[in-house]
């Protein structure tokens, strides 16, 4: 996370925001959206183990899951998904 340059930061958050999206708008959150969300967290946090690091840390505080969103969008072919 140190060595993010401003624009993979804002990235990150991005992805963070929909999750909460997710279970915060009445509509949800795009699932195209959600997803190339997650592919560009991916290529950012290429390590799984710290992508649960960071997932976990952002549950410990927001109580939101971003696995299970993730697993709820793969899972589903809706246009907007809602947790």
């Amino acid at each position: 996370m140190e060595d993010w340059n401003q624009s993979e930061l804002l990235a990150v958050i991005n992805f963070y925001q929909l999750v909460e999206q997710a279970y915060e708008n009445s509509q949800g959150v795009s699932r195209s959206e959600f997803l190339n969300a997650y592919k560009e967290f991916t290529n950012i946090v290429p390590s799984k183990m710290e992508q649960k690091q960071l997932e976990k840390e952002f549950k410990a505080v927001s109580t939101y899951d971003a696995y299970q969103v993730f697993k709820a969008t793969k899972n589903s072919e809706a246009k907007y998904i809602k947790m």
